[in-house]
């Protein structure tokens, strides 16, 4: 007997409710009707299509392009009763005809492939021959070449709408703007299905960017201030920096491992399963890593380069606080980050028109960095939503920045620039506006000049903000001709002529961020983070049994149970299987396995 949406939530995934546009979206593919759902990370996608799955006759087909994703979310699934496998390249050979003959005789709920599989002609073939339930399209933003993970593979799943017409299908993503989000329709031919926007606003996260001045030491301190023994990812532009940074993390004494595509894919495999698989490490990584990661208890991402988007930074922070509990997002960022995604984008092999989009969105990239405002009503703002009010927990918010009246330093600045031909770094510049000597200055004769020593009131970190914010409003223009070079941008005019004034931020810098030394990684202060446990020691014993039953099933620890439901245990502390049922994400196949074990530990408590 086929149970309502409402049943499935409770019964299978243990919920009580559903969650914003969820009951909608899921009554629409019930129905089949085709969509694009955009839904912030942590926000309940996967329901939207497991659901209907669940309730529609025959087999759901989700797509997704990573293997990881994958076997996370089946192995989630397995655990709540749900009949689901994977179908991609990690299969043997007779692993993958067992799946199929699953498949072929309607023994599974969901099957999850990989695009390239799907688009075989054999597969498409085999398909052809099952009752399907529906098709759901993860990391959607994948199939447009505006999106910031563009796939070339995922351009041909528009053959779904052609050999299956009447099946419906769900677009998923996380991430997209308005370019995307067209782009992802016209591809997937989904024209006649609806469109759904949740909010993107991720209220657990705290949003901080630092200047990259001495990042290193920043780093090391805003981890022991608010994560250690924590999960979490930083993020880095090249593999080399990748391998430093986790080699000086270890020796730091943290549980630091690195992920980047020039590691064979052994060594890449093994870390992120330890990652997934264990608590408190941190990975650092290049963008190779992270799309569709599933672990929903990494408190923190940081950058120590700066993303090529506003997109590709909201979605590598999305993997913070997936569970809905207390995270950070952290980056920072210096001039040569901009002269260094400014030079991918001139060299790459994309149009004219895909150039510019690019450049659009460096520059509010850029924007978002440098600003004063609250960081949230930006970043919403990207995607066209509005905050009324700002969030209070962003760095802006918390710790507002002063502005100075820096009209007649940008003058200095752009004039500098203008004397010194077009043609040099901010390095460069500073040192003639602060009057240093140097051998490269004499040379080029531009200790003569006018603008020689005209910026001495300032300091060299000052200055470098002060270009900063200069490129971030075009008031400058990075040459890549000219070897990362500035050039005036078309609207200095004004300003040379004082008929503009130029508010600027006033950061404060210190020569090294001070730091507590020698703490250990193991004191994992977790009331910080969960605020509203009395008995933190239980939560621990909690964590620890949940840890040791994921080794015994070679599972990531999260797939038994989140933390958010090991608080609700430490809070509630029920004493009975029927107490232990009313825990949110205990549905009957986890009542079952998991209630006696919990409750044990839970009632040793007097």
């Amino acid at each position: 007997m086929i149970k309502t949406p409402q049943e499935i939530l409770k019964d299978i995934f243990g919920f009580d409710s559903f969650r914003g546009q969820q009951k909608e979206i899921i009554d629409h593919a019930i129905a089949g009707g085709d969509a694009l759902v955009l839904m912030p990370t942590g926000g309940g996608k996967s329901l939207c299509y497991q659901i209907p799955a669940l309730c529609r006759e025959g087999v759901g087909v989700v797509i997704s392009p990573l293997i990881a994703l994958m076997r996370d979310q089946v192995e989630a699934l397995n655990q709540l009763g749900v009949r689901a496998r994977v179908l991609n390249s990690s299969l043997t050979v007779n692993e993958a005809r067992a799946v199929e003959q699953q498949l072929k005789q309607g023994e599974l709920d969901l099957v999850y492939v990989s695009p390239e599989k799907l688009l075989t002609d054999s597969f498409l073939n085999q398909l052809s021959q099952c009752q399907l339930s529906l098709f759901a399209i993860d990391e959607a933003h994948c199939v447009s070449q505006w999106g910031h993970d563009f796939r070339p593979e995922y351009l041909k799943l528009s053959v779904l709408k052609k050999h299956f017409t009447h099946v419906p299908k769900l677009a998923l993503t996380a991430t997209a703007d308005g370019p995307t989000r067209n782009d992802i329709i016209e591809r997937l031919q989904l024209q006649e299905g609806r469109l759904f926007v949740s909010g993107f606003d991720r209220p657990n996260i705290k949003y901080a960017i630092v200047a990259k001045d001495n990042a290193k030491d920043k780093l090391l301190k805003f981890i022991e201030d608010h994560h250690v023994g924590d999960s979490g990812i930083i993020y880095c532009m090249s593999r080399a920096r990748v391998e430093s940074t986790a080699k000086w993390l270890r020796q730091e004494g943290f549980k630091a491992l690195h992920y980047h595509a020039g590691l064979d894919k052994k060594q890449r495999q093994e870390n992120q399963d330890q990652f997934l698989k264990d608590e408190g490490i941190i990975m650092v990584a290049t963008i190779a890593f992270g799309m569709g990661i599933d672990k929903p208890d990494v408190r923190f991402v940081a950058h120590l380069d700066l993303p090529k988007s506003l997109e590709s930074y909201y979605q590598e922070t999305g993997r913070a606080g997936r569970d809905g509990l207390k995270s950070n997002a952290w980056l920072a960022y210096g001039l040569e980050d901009v002269a260094k995604i400014s030079n991918f984008i001139e060299i790459s092999n994309a149009g004219e028109d895909q150039k510019r989009v690019e450049r659009q969105k460096l520059d509010a990239l850029l924007g978002y960095c440098e600003t004063t405002r609250c960081r949230r009503q930006v970043l919403l703002e990207y995607f066209d939503e509005k905050l009324a009010d700002p969030c209070g927990y962003c760095d802006t918010c918390l710790e507002p920045m002063k502005c100075f009246d820096g009209t007649v330093a940008t003058q200095k600045a752009l004039s500098c620039v203008y004397r010194t031909g077009e043609r040099f770094g901010a390095s460069y510049i500073i040192d003639v506006l602060l009057g240093n000597e140097s051998e490269r200055i004499t040379q080029f004769g531009h200790d003569k000049i006018t603008t020689y020593a005209i910026g001495k009131e300032y300091s060299k970190n000052l200055w470098r903000s002060i270009f900063r914010q200069l490129v971030a409003r075009r008031l400058l223009l990075v040459d890549i001709e000219g070897h990362g070079g500035y050039r005036l941008g078309e609207n200095c005019r004004a300003i040379f002529q004082g008929e503009e004034t130029v508010l600027l931020r006033e950061e404060v810098f210190s020569s090294k961020s001070s730091r507590t030394k020698n703490k250990s990684p193991k004191q994992r202060k977790v009331a910080t983070l969960l605020d509203s446990i009395k008995d933190e020691s239980l939560f621990q014993e909690l964590r620890d049994h949940r840890l040791e039953l994921a080794r015994l099933q070679k599972v990531p620890p999260f797939v038994i149970f989140h933390d958010t439901t090991l608080v609700e245990m430490a809070q509630t502390r029920p004493r009975t299987n029927a107490d232990f049922s009313q825990l949110s994400g205990v549905g009957k196949a986890k009542l079952e396995r998991y209630s006696d074990s919990f409750l044990k530990i839970i009632n040793k408590i007097d």
